[in-house]
């Protein structure tokens, strides 16, 4: 029993959703379809990968992936499948693989098989589904396309950091309003070398002293900094709203300063 996974830009509103999961149920009645999200900003790539990335590992090995963000196909853009991780990614060559799988070896073809319109709008409807179905009944990717040899590659924000310093940027905001930076607890470790720190933030006369194991550590509309369950540096607030109220969105910085 094969398991899809949506994940797009479309919202509840609209038709979207209804309309792929009927064409995946027709080709493919026995198939588990999963919404990992449709509330994606429109064409953000980079929350869509975050979204995926930190999501799919939870699923079984052979999981089939919809990438139904910007999926206009174009002589720039392809669509194409990726395996990479035991995992399948159907979607169109704009960058989103790369913020997923980052170097993980990956196998990936262009997408041959034919549209099953003439409209060229709907790409997750017309052609990601029919090959998501194709996956699931056993079709090998070279059935589907020829090799597709390098992706689009989205380069993040990267942290900067030497032996007393960590420079980051907030990378997700989630729906609690938790700031998501890129300082991994890998790199915060390192570079603390068990020393005290302070983190502080651009025009914010704040400083964090302490790293938390969990929300319910903190006081009430006390700010604080946790990793949570992505590996990440997290700055929040326990039932508050850490961006709103530190006035800090994606790409704000984060720094750290270890004593």
């Amino acid at each position: 029993m094969a398991i899809i996974t949506l994940t797009s830009d479309w919202g509840l509103s609209d038709y979207y959703v209804g309309a792929v999961k009927g064409v995946i149920y027709s080709y493919c009645p026995q198939a588990v379809i999963v919404d990992i999200t449709h509330n994606i900003t429109p064409f953000d790539l980079r929350n869509a990968g975050f979204i995926v990335k930190n999501c799919y590992k939870n699923f079984p090995e052979g999981t089939i992936h919809i990438l139904g963000i910007d999926t206009e196909e174009s002589d720039e853009f392809s669509h194409i499948v990726v395996k990479a991780d035991g995992h399948y990614f159907i979607g169109c060559d704009n960058g989103i693989f790369s913020i997923i799988i980052g170097d993980t070896p990956y196998e990936a073809v262009t997408i041959e098989i034919p549209q099953d319109t003439g409209y060229f709008t709907f790409s997750s409807r017309d052609r990601f589904a029919k090959v998501a179905s194709m996956l699931a009944s056993g079709c090998q990717l070279s059935e589907i396309g020829n090799p597709h040899n390098s992706l689009k590659i989205i380069f993040p924000l990267q942290p900067t950091y030497n032996a007393n310093f960590i420079h980051g940027y907030v990378i997700y905001i989630d729906n609690y309003q938790n700031l998501i930076t890129n300082i991994s607890k890998e790199l915060f470790d390192k570079v603390r070398n068990k020393r005290d720190f302070n983190i502080t933030f651009t025009n914010i006369n704040y400083v964090i002293k302490d790293i938390l194991n969990c929300y319910r550590d903190a006081k009430d509309v006390n700010i604080m900094a946790l990793f949570g369950s992505h590996g990440f540096l997290e700055i929040a607030i326990n039932r508050g709203n850490a961006s709103e109220l530190l006035g800090l969105n994606i790409d704000s910085d984060v720094f750290v300063k270890f004593l």
